[in-house]
């Protein structure tokens, strides 16, 4: 099979599969499922499926057919790899004021939570699209934007960059963030404490503190010093995630290390990386997650303008970043 994509069906609860076959056929079939449509790449090294409900990757597999993805157990955590947009992590409050109005909005941003437009397929390349449109702009967000996502697969790298661009008069700003699960332990022989988050050389990684409630507390502290290693055990999130600012490695990497199976995440350019775990025993994952924008603070102001932003965008710009993510395994 060359590629696969997944439409909804005409029924009520179902979809339908366009196959691909090596000589040019195609077969469709219908799958009773309540599900978002998805579509599938693959080259010699991974195959990649993104739904698109948040324009999410919700598989990626190895040659052997091995998942590297976490793949959302709703009893530890429901996600897989979310896109976080228009702000990263949590709201004063829950909320945000523009123009005189107060609006609602939870953890991440609403990108995530959303049905996107696919607008490609084919090769080793999905895109999808979000657009503000009057509902959006009444009840989410009150700004114009377009939100592109393009995952491309080169080799054992998966590249997925995020584009944004304000087809509108009034200035854009947003945060904006990956948030990627990879599947622990690589394989039933292995337990948390046979990985380690890797650096490229020494680092003294600083974090800043929103403990107990997501929010920024005005702390710091350092996860440790002159390291180029933190070790993974069970207890490493207990308090949530660790927030790391300005490191200067260029990849951040989950590392087994009796075999040197790894992931590796490209950072540089990352003002943040964060990595986090569900605090459930042992650990079924461990996210690495490059973020251009932080929480908000306690007490912090609720005016949208007064929020730091990744970026100010105005009529016609747009702004582009890539987590590119390689898979030794």
């Amino acid at each position: 099979v060359r590629g696969l994509l997944t439409l909804d069906g005409l029924a009520s609860g179902s979809r339908t599969e366009w196959v691909h076959l090596p000589f040019g056929q195609s077969m469709i079939r219908s799958i009773k499922e309540n599900t978002a449509m998805q579509a599938t790449i693959h080259n010699e090294f991974l195959t990649l499926t993104v739904d698109t409900h948040g324009a999410e990757a919700v598989s990626l597999k190895n040659a052997a057919g091995e998942e590297l993805l976490w793949q959302a157990d709703p009893a530890v955590w429901k996600r897989h790899a979310p896109i976080l947009f228009p702000w990263t992590g949590k709201l004063p409050g829950g909320t945000f004021e523009a123009g005189g109005k107060t609006y609602k909005g939870g953890q991440h941003g609403f990108a995530r939570d959303m049905e996107h437009t696919l607008l490609k397929a084919e090769g080793d390349t999905i895109q999808l699209e979000l657009r503000s449109d009057d509902a959006i702009k009444a009840e989410r967000f009150p700004f114009d934007f377009v939100l592109t996502s393009t995952f491309r697969l080169d080799g054992k790298t998966a590249h997925h960059t995020l584009t944004v661009r304000n087809p509108g008069t009034e200035e854009l700003r947003f945060g904006i963030g990956y948030h990627p699960a990879f599947a622990l332990p690589f394989d039933d022989s292995h337990t948390t404490e046979d990985y380690e988050i890797r650096f490229d050389g020494l680092e003294s990684p600083l974090c800043v503190s929103a403990i107990p409630n997501g929010l920024l507390n005005g702390q710091s502290y350092y996860l440790a010093r002159n390291t180029e290693t933190i070790p993974l055990t069970d207890d490493l999130f207990d308090s949530d995630s660790h927030c790391m600012v300005n490191l200067k490695t260029a990849h951040v990497s989950v590392v087994e290390k009796d075999t040197g199976r790894s992931v590796i995440c490209n950072v540089e350019g990352y003002p943040y990386v964060l990595i986090w775990s569900a605090a459930k025993k042992p650990l079924h994952f461990i996210c690495i997650e490059p973020w251009h924008s932080l929480p908000g603070e306690e007490n912090g102001p609720l005016e949208w303008e007064q929020r730091p932003c990744a970026a100010s965008l105005k009529k016609g710009e747009s702004w582009s970043t890539t987590l590119s993510t390689t898979f030794v395994r």
